[in-house]
């Protein structure tokens, strides 16, 4: 089977910029969309900020192996009980790939935990996105580096937690630096952040992206069954030990009841 990707889209930019809608006529979703579609053994479908619960229903995320995440203007607009969603399908084991101002998103700073600040300056700067991590999956079939002749400058330093791996790093004209691709996880999903893809821009017909956007899902999947049981708290009461066990001293809770949250 192959995997099923949800490219979810702010799809704001597209309907106010002719700038954004002449360079991304299918809108910046249906864009990264086909290109992850280039991958036979990848089925991606959009969904928007304006759908019904966005788009992101329990229905649809429960099918979903890979959800990838661009927005930028109107991050509050997502509604919170979404987010709590997504958060609880990534740990259960739904991979996330997070796209350049999706830093700001609800979605990363809550699975993050960090402001996921950052400088930045949109002067159409020519990017150098240097693979410093030559034998990762997601860096498989690029060169020594990805150049990108105009993108907006993001600059360290970049409040996130420490990353598990850190893939790219990027330099820019104006001589800033940035960490660009990074990789966490969080309970069973795994997490990418790619730094590329201003709106003004034509970043993700770049090919190079567009291999960098493929290996990331591949790597984000897991294959293994959600694992539903990831909030749960049981109490094991002593009858259910797995070794003989002798009850010493007070306690606050019946066997068998719900723990205090």
């Amino acid at each position: 089977m192959p995997i099923s990707a949800l490219v979810w889209g702010e799809n704001v930019h597209e309907q106010t910029s002719r700038v954004v809608a002449g360079l991304y006529p299918l809108g910046m979703h249906g864009t990264i969309a086909a290109a992850l579609n280039q991958d036979k053994d990848i089925k991606a479908g959009t969904v928007v900020l304006q759908d019904p619960e966005h788009g992101l229903t329990e229905e649809r995320l429960a099918k979903t192996d890979v959800l990838v995440w661009w927005g930028h203007a109107a991050h509050g607009k997502v509604e919170d009980a979404i987010v709590e969603r997504v958060q609880k399908r990534v740990w259960e084991g739904m991979g996330l790939i997070v796209l350049h101002s999706g830093h700001f998103s609800k979605i990363f700073k809550r699975l993050m935990g960090t402001p996921c600040s950052l400088k930045w300056r949109e002067a159409g700067e020519r990017e150098r996105i240097w693979v410093v991590n030559r034998n990762h999956p997601i860096a498989k079939g690029l060169g020594e580096c990805i150049e990108l002749p105009n993108e907006e400058m993001y600059g360290e330093p970049f409040t996130v937690p420490e990353p598990m791996e850190t893939v790219f790093v990027s330099w820019f004209e104006g001589g800033e630096v940035f960490r660009s691709g990074l990789t966490y996880q969080r309970g069973a999903g795994r997490i990418f952040y790619f730094r590329p893809g201003h709106e003004t821009y034509p970043t993700y017909h770049h090919p190079d992206v567009h291999t960098v956007l493929r290996n990331a899902v591949h790597w984000a999947h897991n294959p293994m069954p959600a694992w539903t049981a990831v909030t749960d708290a049981p109490n094991v009461p002593i009858s259910a030990a797995r070794e003989p066990l002798v009850e010493k001293g007070p306690k606050l809770h019946k066997d068998g009841e719900e723990g205090l949250r």
